[in-house]
């Protein structure tokens, strides 16, 4: 004899409500669960970062490309390199020959500290291309950054042929980042290394022995 559906409900135990003992349980287990997440969020965000394109790597020398097409006789671009401002001046023919009539007014004016140009950039103009300067845009006085003065005369005289002014102590350099005598400075501007994968696309990072 099969038994009554009352008699089913008769026989069941009642369900107690939720007590505050297991309220705080079911909250606690909750919140372990999204520390828990988090925890792995933020465990994995150092290698999510090390998968995007990396300017930590620039920082630390890696070697930045730049396209010199555009940049117009007689102007200046700069561009960052180990965490450093490096200038790109495209001389004009006129900039490139007045460089060797400056030696007698340069600190050292054929570059004989090696430790301020690759070995391939120890001439007068200290380029591998003669119309293109490659150097980094720090005085080494102080470490400031000099003034772009490319043109001739204006404000820094009659004399002036062109070059780089530091406002900070006044040291003088022309378009070939050499140091004038009487500067602060005691070295030529730094030519970093570099090389010319092109044409019109430049490398610096990367040394090179090719001469053009």
């Amino acid at each position: 004899m099969s038994a009554h559906p009352n008699d089913k409900q008769k026989n069941a135990e009642p369900v107690s409500p939720p007590t505050s003992v297991d309220l705080e349980k079911r909250q606690f287990l909750i919140a372990s669960s999204s520390v828990g997440a988090l925890g792995c969020a933020v465990a994995a965000a150092p290698f999510v970062l090390s998968m995007t394109p990396s300017e930590r790597a620039k920082a630390a020398g890696a070697p930045v490309e730049v396209d010199v097409s555009k940049l117009a006789p007689g102007a200046m671009m700069t561009v960052e390199w180990r965490g450093k401002p490096v200038w790109i001046i495209h001389r004009t023919e006129g900039m490139t020959a007045d460089l060797p009539k400056l030696d007698d007014q340069l600190t050292d004016p054929g570059s004989e500290v090696a430790s301020q140009q690759p070995d391939y950039c120890n001439g007068a103009d200290r380029s591998i291309k003669p119309n293109l300067a490659v150097m980094v845009g720090i005085c080494t006085h102080l470490g400031c950054s000099p003034s772009a003065k490319l043109q001739p005369k204006g404000d820094m005289g009659d004399n002036w042929t062109g070059g780089f002014f530091c406002p900070c102590h006044g040291s003088k350099f022309d378009l070939a980042g050499r140091v004038f005598k009487g500067s602060p400075a005691p070295l030529n501007l730094v030519v970093p290394p570099h090389k010319y994968l092109t044409e019109t696309t430049l490398l610096i990072g990367v040394d090179t022995e090719d001469k053009a």
